[in-house]
Formats: C-alpha cells, structure tokens, sequence
C-alpha cells in the first residue's frame, strides 16, 4: 500500500452527489463500505490476475452511507494492488465456486508488491486530481 498526499484530504462533500458524478470517471463505492466509513475506488491498471487500484478513503460526518444525503470526509488517497488467483482453486470453498454459488476467489494477495513505486504514486494523485477534485465548489 502506497500513501500518498492530496489536497483531497480534509475536503468535505454530499456522498451521492459525487458518488454519481465520479462513477462515470470510472470510480466505484468500494466493496468494504460501512455506514460510517467507504472508499471509491478506481482500477488503475489491470493485467494477467494483477490489479493496482486508486483507493480514496472517507468517513461519514453526517448521516449513515446507505443514505443520498450522507457528508462525507477525505482522508489521504493510497495505491494498492491485489493479485488474484486466476487458476483453478483447491480449497474448501471451490465446490461452492464451481457451482456458482460463490463469485469470487480470494486475493492470493490483496496488498501485493508495487514495482516503481513512483510511477503509481504520480498516477493516483494525476486522477485524484482530474477526475475527483473538479467536483468540488472551489
């Protein structure tokens, strides 16, 4: 996991008001969502079961997440990358997996390596930059 600095950090907002507007920026609520805290998440590139994610974290100032009206507060934005499990997989839960009744395999790693760290770091701030900050009211 890679932190990094944004003049996102501290900034506050209506959670569906951005919510809407970022998810055609390519942003999702992320999966690990609680009524007091979230991320929108946004796939920064993705190969071959390897997938380095922007995450921004937030808490909620106001209201509960599952509510439109919700405020929410940045915290500091981090890169991450998951590495997924893209063979076949042996353990207890493959006959759910193989009858459908479980979609998803678990990360072989959720916070797996991140090669020229730089790199990623400047990618995750460019699009915290261009596709997130616009939306607020300067």
């Amino acid at each position: 996991m890679l932190q990094f600095e944004s003049k996102i950090v501290g900034k506050e907002i209506g959670f569906g008001y951005l919510r809407d507007k970022i998810a055609d920026q390519g942003f999702t609520i992320g999966g690990n969502w609680e009524y007091y805290k979230g991320s929108f998440d946004s796939v920064l590139w993705k190969e071959a079961g390897e997938t380095i994610y922007l995450r921004v974290p937030f808490i909620v100032t106001s209201g509960e997440l599952d509510n439109e009206d919700a405020q929410i507060r940045f915290q500091k934005p981090f890169v991450i990358k998951h590495v997924e499990n893209i063979g076949l997989d042996y353990d207890e839960g493959s006959l759910l997996d193989a009858t459908g009744v479980s979609q998803f395999q678990t990360p072989l790693d959720k916070d797996g390596y991140i090669h020229d760290k730089s790199r990623w770091i400047q990618a995750g701030e460019q699009a915290v930059e261009e596709k997130v900050l616009p939306f607020f009211i300067h």
